[in-house]
């Protein structure tokens, strides 16, 4: 059993997270329930943060909000004074309901609508990250109406592929994101951005994927983004002041998992910047980086009654929980991998694999395939791990179950952040079928 944070095994053999019982926790809120542990999120952030102080760089470290994005984790986020990344009105406007700075949040997406984009202009938000040439006529036609200037980052796609789930690349030039940077495309819409009085071009910005255990692409993707930098200085007089490297760093789900410490992945990235600004004779610009995984993920866990089981001998035996793909859609949707154990159990030792299975009437509908258990009873809580990124920002009301809470816990103490939907939520915005009246 691997434990994150704060997580410990008390005296009566159950799991303990932010010094709080979860059995209590589940007992109080009931299941499923989400349970994040605020001291490790402090401790991932102030990683990040401190690693560029400490080698004195300026930088800017911003909470990919769409890995979890309530108005409570915004405002933890703000107190640890980092920036936040928003990729939808939605998001945007959950940050403004925080209180969050303006002046750092960051807007991505690859189909900002124009509302969304009258939205961030009207919020005087800190920068909007263009991602294809749509986008970039339409601020510069959006701006030019309210006759207002606004900073702006180009994404490019740098044609570097990094080792993880196909769904999940985003770096190489196959990609629905940013202007490649290869065959001229990055190129001509700097070139357009910079004829627009309106548009403040900052710098680049590149994302090559997600769950990366390694340093490698991300210095593969600083060398080609600042060769190019360095052309279009000697060409277009064009002088960065922002290189974003993204984020994706990854997290420990599975004893497969290895990655590496946060001020590890800060490093090389810092030393590679350095090393190529001082051979391209370039200015050395801030560094941006985007962690949102590996801030909340193993942060969070989520806590499930053991309901119904079924044994198919010789076969495997299925033990089901109150929750499934309408909590954590990431197995069903991308063979996500999780560790889990007996909340209220969890120092005994396993005799048995058992696979856990989802309430949604769905065949994959599986959470963990051949789980080493001990024997599990209805009275059992079962705590998967590492839920805290894309759980509870994917949850759904597929055959219309209602969400989990959320709960907050730290010193000892803890605090709903979240509420359970009821059943009259979900059918808050339904309205009732009209008969057409009769001529």
């Amino acid at each position: 059993m691997h434990l994150f944070g704060t997580a410990k095994i008390d005296e009566n053999g159950h799991l303990e997270i932010g010094g709080k019982d979860t059995v209590e926790l589940a007992t109080k809120y009931g299941t499923p329930l989400y349970v994040y542990d605020v001291e490790l999120i402090r401790k991932r952030a102030r990683a990040f943060k401190n690693t560029f102080d400490k080698l004195g760089v300026t930088a800017q470290v911003a909470y990919a909000s769409k890995a979890f994005s309530t108005i409570a984790i915004l405002q933890l986020i703000k107190e640890e004074g980092l920036s936040l990344d928003v990729v939808s009105g939605g998001e945007l406007y959950t940050a403004i309901k925080a209180d969050f700075p303006v002046e750092k949040i960051h807007f991505h997406g690859n189909n900002k609508s124009d509302e969304e984009l009258k939205m961030a202009l009207d919020y005087h938000i800190g920068c909007i990250v263009v991602d294809n040439f749509h986008e970039l006529h339409t601020l510069h036609h959006l701006c030019s109406e309210k006759n207002q200037n606004v900073n702006i980052l180009l994404r490019v796609t740098p044609g570097i592929e990094a080792h993880t789930h196909d769904y999940i690349l985003t770096g190489q030039e196959d990609s629905k994101f940013g202007f490649d940077l290869q065959n001229g495309q990055a190129e001509t819409a700097l070139l357009i951005a910079m004829e627009s009085k309106y548009l403040n071009v900052l710098g680049l910005h590149c994302h090559i994927g997600s769950q990366i255990f390694e340093t490698t692409g991300f210095i593969l993707a600083a060398q080609k983004i600042l060769e190019k930098m360095s052309t279009w200085q000697e060409k277009y007089n064009f002088t960065p002041s922002v290189l974003n490297l993204g984020g994706g760093f990854g997290i420990r789900y599975t004893d497969e998992d290895q990655p590496l410490e946060p001020s590890l992945y800060v490093e090389e990235m810092i030393n590679e910047v350095k090393k190529e600004t001082e051979r391209l004779s370039l200015p050395m610009p801030e560094i941006w980086i985007e962690p949102g995984r590996s801030l909340v993920g193993d942060a969070g866990t989520t806590l499930y009654s053991i309901g119904s089981s079924k044994d198919v001998p010789n076969i495997r035996k299925y033990i089901a929980v109150d929750g499934g793909m309408t909590d954590n859609i990431r197995p069903a949707l991308y063979d996500a991998k999780y560790e889990a154990v007996l909340a209220n159990r969890a120092n005994e030792q396993p005799k048995e694999k058992v696979s856990i299975a989802g309430k949604c009437c769905e065949s994959g509908d599986m959470l963990i395939w051949d789980l080493p258990l001990p024997d599990v009873g209805t009275n059992d809580i079962l705590a998967v791990f590492c839920t805290g990124a894309y759980g509870y920002s994917m949850a759904n009301n597929y055959n219309r179950i209602p969400r989990p809470p959320v709960v907050f816990v730290e010193n000892g103490y803890d605090q709903l952040v979240v509420k359970r939907e009821s059943y009259e939520d979900l059918l808050r915005l339904d309205l009732p079928f009209k008969e057409k009246t009769k001529i």
